[in-house]
């Protein structure tokens, strides 16, 4: 085949890639053509004779990726959902020729010469163009675009050895996520677990050419889902073990040696561009502008969070009958809830019967919202059999795009859950809709068996489709625009929002049936998840600062600061958490640092805050919403102008001004998290 099928326009519907077509060995070709395609274009625009206008500049600018676009989003979507060696190959090899890619673009002093002079002229360009000049030359500026000609070398240099060093991170925790699965002999040892989690842990055996026997594979949170079901005590320690064991257990994939190298890297890299760390670099460009302020934030939860996680470890305690650790809090939670609120989530599965809950619940409340409608295109394929593909369209027909669901986890899959693209709209480029993916990673049970979603599964499934509306609904002209294109400490407002319609009663009762009975999820049921959802909250929050104030502490070092022995990655979480308050033994970070792949590799480092950043906006405008009437299509337009309708477009902050006539207040946080 030709090359055509990854570089140029896609014959099928919504341009979704063909994925039938596409070989692993095209990969490596297509990027080589794609960056040389780029680089002609930029040559073309850096060498006119023209004086530099927008027009000359930044619209043949905004062209000149599309290519290479198309190639690595099928790419860094294949690595992430369905890999092999050849594409963990490729993905190794061509970290750092990107990276040396990308460098040649933005370190091109004819390039930044030309947009310098647009951007002082920038007033006499329309609001979106005038936006486009100014991030650009944010970026390029934040890039080392300014520096002299040593230190760009320099740069390249250390951007280079990050971007394997990233990779490398990447690799090694994948092949040691999969290769700590717990087997378990007996099925017995699984008692508490679903019928549908024990065939799922029976088939992830059988694959593994194990037959007799279980394989509970694992995720990427420090804790695991089947630790809330578990009643042997032994199989949850195990479990919990190999969950928190990843990455530093001494063998070839260890992490700590190449997440110290990231994190020096890192470091040097910031005081070459004139920041003291990197954490400087990140927030400079994010709403939050400074470590310092993001800091503040999280430590100002910290001690209320502690101390409500305390609390409720002594009631999970006195439930126990002895102290209990890590891998006794999910199990001995779910039975306090129950003791308190009469509600066990564990026992609501059965009214979470996953098609039910995409369709009648997650497609259900997008549609009262937003008028959009899904239809299921069984003619369309996906990159894996597992991948379903749904066609959206506007209340008056018009084609939106597609959405695809990749639902259940297997050993090439990394863990977690995300949202990515395929095709992203733009007017610039003549692209009217846009193709995005869901992945999640549900155990899959046995042939014939329903999927009974837990309740975090649940919620999962709703925060990454509010992503999914995000890139489907957002409208820019320019490319660097489309979709999720924002800030990174702004990207999960709108997911978090959509976990709002998950309990809201008018889609939970058009979802929540029991897969078996038909009958409703009872009204009692729901009054008391209502009189119960600041419980646990003291983990759950104490759990995720955690996490950030690690990834935010990593990156505050300078070059000299970052520790040079293996040994040292565990001490410096421990001094780091308990300068905090949050080095409780039982209330382990949501990610320790030789798993944080967030922090050293996904594009979230120093920006984990971002998750209860966004959450400040989030909680206000759940406060709208239930203010204004809820689920209506009023409101959802009005959300859908001023926020994921805009995508990049504009300062997030100012639309968000615009439409609320304030800032969000932090009380609303503060009062869903039980820290008011």
């Amino acid at each position: 085949m030709t090359l055509d099928a990854l570089l140029g326009e896609s014959p099928l519907p919504y341009q979704l890639p063909p994925f039938a077509e596409i070989s692993d060995d095209d990969y490596a070709p297509a990027i080589d053509q794609a960056m040389a395609d780029q680089l002609d274009a930029v040559a073309a625009v850096t060498g006119s004779d023209e004086p530099p206008t927008f027009d000359n500049t930044f619209v043949p600018l905004e062209r000149s990726g599309v290519g290479l676009a198309r190639v690595l989003a099928v790419l860094f979507n294949k690595s992430a959902a369905d890999t092999n060696d050849v594409v963990d190959g490729v993905r190794s090899a061509y970290a750092p020729k990107l990276a040396a890619h990308g460098d040649a673009i933005r370190l091109d002093p004819a390039l930044f010469a030309r947009i310098d002079a647009v951007h002082a002229d920038r007033d006499s360009l329309d609001p979106e163009a005038r936006y486009l000049v100014e991030r650009y030359h944010t970026e390029l500026v934040l890039a080392g675009a300014a520096l002299g000609e040593e230190e760009k070398e320099r740069l390249k240099k250390l951007n280079e050895e990050i971007s394997t060093k990233e990779a490398a991170f990447e690799l090694a925790l994948q092949a040691d996520t999969n290769d700590l699965a717990v087997l378990v002999d007996d099925a017995a040892e699984l008692d508490g677990l679903t019928p549908g989690e024990v065939s799922a842990a029976a088939a992830a055996a059988e694959a593994r050419g194990l037959d007799g026997k279980y394989l509970l594979t694992l995720v990427l949170p420090t804790a695991h889902p089947h630790l809330a079901s578990l009643t042997d005590r032994d199989v949850r320690a195990r479990l919990s073990a190999a969950q928190r064991a990843r990455g530093s257990r001494g063998n070839d994939h260890d992490t700590r040696a190449v997440l110290l190298e990231i994190a020096r890297l890192r470091a040097e890299r910031a005081r070459l561009l004139g920041f003291d760390n990197h954490a400087g670099v990140v927030t400079a460009d994010n709403t939050a502008g400074t470590p310092d302020a993001v800091r503040a934030m999280l430590e100002r939860l910290a001690g209320p969070a502690a101390a409500n996680a305390r609390r409720e470890q002594e009631a999970l305690s006195a439930e126990a009958g002895f102290p209990v650790e890590a891998h006794d809090w999910a199990f001995y939670a779910e039975k306090v809830r129950a003791a308190q609120y009469d509600v066990d989530l564990a026992a609501l599965r059965p009214w979470f019967e996953a098609e039910r809950v995409l369709k009648e619940g997650v497609f259900f409340a997008a549609n009262r919202l937003y008028g959009i409608t899904f239809t299921e295109r069984d003619d369309l394929q996906g990159y894996h059999p597992d991948v379903r593909v749904f066609e959206v369209h506007e209340a008056d027909g018009t084609p939106v795009g597609l959405y695809l669901l990749d639902l259940y986890t297997r050993d090439s899959k990394r863990g977690g859950a995300w949202m990515s693209s395929f095709v992203d709209q733009s007017a610039l480029l003549g692209i009217d809709t846009a193709v995005v993916v869901n992945n999640l990673n549900v155990p899959k049970p046995a042939a014939g068996e329903a999927t009974l979603l837990t309740f975090d599964e649940t919620t999962t499934l709703f925060h990454e489709f509010g992503h999914a509306l995000h890139g489907l609904l957002a409208r820019a002209t320019y490319p660097k625009f489309a979709g999720t294109a924002v800030f990174r400490d702004f990207v999960e407002y709108p997911s978090q929002v959509n976990e709002m319609w998950m309990l809201w009663p008018e889609v939970l009762a058009n979802y929540a049936v029991h897969h078996e009975t038909g009958e409703p999820i009872p009204a009692e049921v729901i009054k008391r998840l209502e009189a119960s959802e600041t419980f646990n909250e003291g983990f759950g929050t104490s759990e995720y600062l955690a996490a950030a104030l690690l990834d935010l502490a990593w990156h505050e070092l300078g070059p000299d600061e970052v520790p040079t022995a293996v040994e040292a990655v565990g001490e410096f979480e421990a001094k780091a958490l308990a300068a905090v308050g949050l080095d409780n033994p039982a209330v382990p970070p949501r990610y320790s640092s030789p798993y944080f792949a967030h922090s050293f590799n996904f594009g979230y480092s120093s920006a984990y805050y971002s998750y209860i950043w966004s959450e400040v906006l989030d909680a206000d405008t759940v406060a709208w919403f239930k203010e204004s009437g809820g689920l209506t299509r009023e409101n959802g337009d009005l959300y859908r102008r001023y926020v994921i309708g805009i995508g990049g477009t504009k300062d997030p902050l100012e639309s968000y001004r615009e439409w609320r006539g304030r800032p969000a207040p932090i009380e609303p946080l503060l009062e869903r998290r039980g820290l008011a």
